[in-house]
């Protein structure tokens, strides 16, 4: 608590941004008219005058509201006028005092005042608080260097409480809020608890900006050593008369942008990334960045192109040099090439060959290159999961380069190169994106002239490409995608392709890889076939040229040792000398008909294969078993089957509930090869009826085709693949679905003269045609017309009447 002691009026000099506390001398400069007469009115009488400080420091003219009632009686100990007509004036607090009356005069301002008396402090507190306060100055004075050993000295000797909290108070840099809170309290203890919490945020302040400043000092430190050693660096150089490399280099890389013909977005990229690059320190990492970025753009082949081969009849020659048989992708290269000459300008083919392995598709696209003359690029996709892969890595990550479409280009060094996109089937996803999303632009006509790789960030031409793609099938490649190419089929070769392609590359290419001649060893046609059908199964030739290859390995080492002759004939009695026992059976029809023993055709990625289809009746309670590791769709297939065998039961000499006490058991060979797909339904049919009725079927006769409840015979898919499997399996009939026999004109006319095509459309011509009957016995009983007895015949008195309709 406070009281007045006494009433007094005196001067006032109001105080901008400082609080003058008791036992605090201050030097104060004076410019206002109305203060600097105060302090005369003052330095004239007892010296004595009223220090109170404005609440708003941006007011000249401050009123009795402007100013805070709580000031400091303080005495003026020195007056100097300086030159420019203000004063300044050193004054000392003295005491407390709080403001009455405000008395405005024309040339200074009066303050009545009352003195603010301090009430007494016990002698245990004050000592307590006061070593408390002690304590934490020592505190600032070990951070702050600005503070004097004098100072705590002169604090400690202090023995009054408010004395040692008003001179605490005037060395600490608190807000003006905060320092006139302090002025404002009367109770000394209250007064120093104030303090203490003041002192405590300062204190964690300080330490604080002096974290700060030390991290920024010593980055400077470290930037200006660096600075300091590259200057020591080329100043040692130019001493020793070397040049200054760096320069030279960016005056290298200069002369390299004028040089390059680029785009215009591109070069106004190259020259922006320039500008930054000469700004940079030699040595920094951005700076590398920078540089990397600028050698991309520059070395890609922005309007650099080969020169296209435009004689058809020069392409084509090489095409068939190349390349036996794959009439439709030569036919529509020689198409685009003709287009080309008329049209002189004209966005790049997107092709897609698919077929087995071993057909040739990559090969192919290399005899492409080769008739259009054009470069070859080929980027393997197999295993490829990452979208940035294909478009690139954007700048802001450490090690970004651009996508390998980009990359390639580069390589090539043309912008019209045939680009080989293979295995496209066998991209993966995860959580690095979609790899087939991001070929959609890359394969899109409409798109790809902007092609925006997300290094480059800038739009490169991709339109002048000729892609190619390959894949074995295309149930790995996205609808989208599969959309934006045009899907030209390779079917597996036919015996006949092989022995010419045998003969004609794989032979004398193989010969001259080991190191022989025509002097040193001769293929006769038998041996060819005899490799062919007896130690290879595929669509492709791969396997066929391993073997060749082996033979050569083999009759190579005989020549080295001095075993073989001057020639050495490769017959087809001797090839199993070289390769040893037979791999596969070549005749795959059977040696006789059998009961519940059908052919069936299927269709795989490496061609078509024959499916022997086995069916056994057992007494048993009306189960069907279906076994061979078989999908979905095919034991479905086999459930139409039979519910087709159930509803024909009368027709075909059935008991009416037959299936009740027997199971019928369906097996396809091979259990460990997975099979799926509605093509083996007639086949499974056809093995039910024959083990039904104990009748057997033809061995020499394969088929194919969907079924549906109602015996319907629907069309399928891979006919030429299944057909080829057929002629290689010695078949000489083959039932194929009505509606396929569209599809008869791709398959070559060699092989048509051998193989009858039957077609049909329902399966009670599959089974006419299928199973074996004794002369005159027919597979289906008439229908007979059901006779009513005489008996149960209305008579026409009791003929039910029509019903009449009003």
């Amino acid at each position: 608590m406070s009281n007045s002691e006494q009433k007094l009026t005196l001067p006032l000099l109001p105080l901008r941004d400082v609080v003058v506390f008791p036992y605090m001398v201050v030097p104060l400069f004076v410019g206002r008219s109305k203060s600097i007469n105060a302090l005369s009115n003052a330095m004239n009488m007892d010296k004595r005058i009223l220090l109170a400080t404005q609440k708003n420091v941006g007011v000249d003219s401050p009123g009795e509201k402007d100013i805070y009632d709580v000031g400091t009686i303080g005495v003026v100990l020195q007056l100097l006028r300086l030159p420019d007509g203000t004063v300044k004036a050193l004054v000392e607090g003295k005491k407390r005092a709080r403001m009455i009356r405000f008395i405005d005069k024309e040339k200074y301002v009066l303050g009545e005042i009352e003195v603010i008396a301090e009430p007494l402090v016990s002698e245990t507190e004050s000592e307590a608080i006061s070593r408390t306060v002690l304590r934490m100055f020592e505190e600032y004075a070990k951070i702050n260097r600005n503070i004097s050993n004098d100072l705590i000295s002169n604090l400690s000797a202090i023995t009054d409480v408010s004395q040692m909290a008003d001179t605490v108070a005037a060395h600490f840099n608190f807000k003006l809020q905060d320092k006139q809170r302090l002025l404002e309290t009367g109770s000394p203890m209250d007064r120093m608890t104030l303090l203490i919490e003041l002192m405590q945020s300062e204190i964690e302040i300080f330490k604080m900006e002096q974290r700060i400043k030390g991290r920024v000092k010593k980055q400077m430190e470290k930037t200006q050593k660096d600075y300091y050693l590259n200057e020591q660096m080329r100043a040692i150089q130019k001493e020793m008369g070397a040049k200054d490399d760096y320069k030279s280099e960016l005056d290298e890389l200069q002369g390299r942008i004028k040089r390059k013909r680029m785009s215009k977005e591109s070069a106004a990229k190259v020259r922006q990334e320039f500008k930054k690059l000469k700004l940079m320190a030699p040595m920094s990492a951005e700076g590398t960045v920078v540089r990397n970025y600028i050698d991309w753009l520059i070395d890609l082949p922005w309007f650099d192109r080969s020169k296209l081969q435009m004689d058809i009849d020069k392409a084509e020659t090489i095409l068939e040099e190349d390349h036996y048989g794959l009439e439709k992708p030569k036919e529509r290269i020689l198409e685009y090439l003709a287009v080309q000459k008329l049209v002189k300008k004209i966005r790049g083919p997107i092709l897609c060959f698919v077929g087995p392995p071993g057909v040739g598709k990559t090969s192919l696209a290399k005899s492409v290159a080769r008739a259009t003359g054009r470069k070859l690029v080929r980027l393997s996709l197999g295993g490829v999961r990452d979208e940035a892969e294909i478009r690139g890595h954007r700048r802001t990550y450490i090690g970004a380069l651009p996508g390998k479409i980009i990359q390639s280009l580069k390589k090539a060094k043309v912008n019209n190169p045939v680009f080989c996109l293979d295995e496209v089937d066998k991209m993966s996803i995860d959580f690095r994106g979609d790899p087939s999303a991001a070929l959609l632009e890359v394969l899109d006509p409409e798109q790809n002239f902007a092609f925006n790789d997300h290094y480059l960030d800038v739009d490169y031409d991709l339109s002048e490409i000729l892609f190619i793609t390959t894949a074995n099938n295309l149930h790995g490649i996205p609808p989208p995608l599969q959309d934006r190419m045009e899907v030209i089929r390779l079917p597996g070769y036919t015996e006949y392709d092989k022995l010419q392609i045998a003969e004609r590359f794989l032979v004398p290419k193989q010969t001259d890889t080991n190191g022989l001649s025509e002097e040193n060893i001769k293929f006769t046609r038998s041996a060819i076939q005899m490799i062919i059908r007896r130690y290879t199964r595929e669509a492709g030739v791969r396997n066929l040229e391993r073997e060749i290859a082996s033979i050569c390995r083999k009759v190579a080492r005989e020549i080295v040792k001095g075993d073989g002759g001057k020639l050495l004939k490769i017959t087809a009695q001797s090839v199993q000398k070289y390769l040893g026992v037979f791999q596969f059976r070549y005749e795959q029809v059977e040696e006789k008909d059998e009961i519940g023993m059908a052919t069936g055709m299927a269709w795989t990625q490496v061609g078509g294969e024959l499916l022997a289809i086995e069916t056994v009746i057992m007494p048993g309670r009306g189960k069907l078993t279906v076994t061979g590791k078989l999908g979905e769709v095919m034991q479905e297939s086999a459930q139409a089957a039979l519910s087709y065998v159930r509803s024909r039961a009368d027709r075909l000499g059935l008991k009416k509930h037959f299936y009740r006490k027997v199971d019928i058991h369906v097996h396809i060979p091979e259990g460990a090869t997975p099979k799926d797909g509605p093509s083996a339904g007639i086949t499974m049919a056809t093995s039910i009826v024959s083990a039904l009725i104990k009748k057997p079927v033809r061995r020499d006769l394969a088929m194919t085709g969907e079924i549906t409840l109602r015996g319907r015979i629907l069309p399928i898919g891979g006919l030429k693949e299944k057909i080829l499997a057929a002629h290689r399996g010695r078949i000489s009939q083959v039932i194929i679905p009505e509606e396929n026999s569209k599809d008869l004109k791709e398959i070559p006319a060699k092989i048509l003269k051998q193989i009858e095509m039957i077609t049909a459309d329902h399966m009670d011509d599959v089974l006419s045609r299928a199973i074996i009957l004794p002369p005159g016995e027919s597979l289906f009983i008439e229908e007979q017309e059901e006779i009513v007895p005489p008996e149960l015949i209305p008579k026409e008195e009791e003929a039910v009447k029509p019903l009449q309709i009003n």
